[in-house]
């Protein structure tokens, strides 16, 4: 009798954890990740960081401000997008690191930027994964001609 039992409460467990997951999957979102990188591929941790800390500038689609490419009446330019419109992929790996670390304005003298350095909040490897959601969004060709720059190829 306790078998029997036993049985229908793991059968009746199971259908209610498949209904949950059925239901996150036709919702089109995923359970709470936390831990970043370790815990998810480097893209999907880089998708929960980029909403974080990036999309309130340079926009939820990855689309930048409007207007990107001219300066602002204080002389600033406002956010470039990083899908394949703007100008990310024009960067090397180590390049785009750098100036997430610290920002735009320690490595080009002069340049003033609304864009903080991040190195006090987001470690290399989280740096990293939104660098791998970004590149994702990218067409192959546009990842090819990244990676002939010195972007570091995508690993899956």
């Amino acid at each position: 009798m306790l078998r029997r039992y036993a049985k229908g409460a793991l059968l009746v467990g199971g259908a209610i954890g498949i209904a949950g997951l059925a239901a996150l999957m036709v919702s089109g979102q995923a359970p709470q990740r936390h831990g970043a990188a370790q815990e998810a591929g480097p893209a999907e941790a880089g998708a929960r960081l980029y909403a974080e800390h990036c999309a309130a500038c340079h926009g939820a689609r990855l689309e930048g401000q409007p207007r990107w490419q001219h300066r602002r009446e204080d002389g600033r330019l406002p956010a470039p997008p990083h899908d394949a419109s703007g100008h990310t992929w024009h960067h090397p790996d180590a390049q785009l690191v750098e100036i997430i670390k610290h920002g735009p304005a320690r490595l080009i003298p002069g340049y003033e930027s609304d864009m903080p350095g991040f190195a006090g909040l987001l470690t290399e490897e989280e740096i990293r994964a939104v660098l791998a959601f970004i590149k994702a969004s990218w067409p192959p060709e546009i990842q090819r001609r990244q990676a002939a720059r010195g972007g570091a190829p995508e690993r899956r």
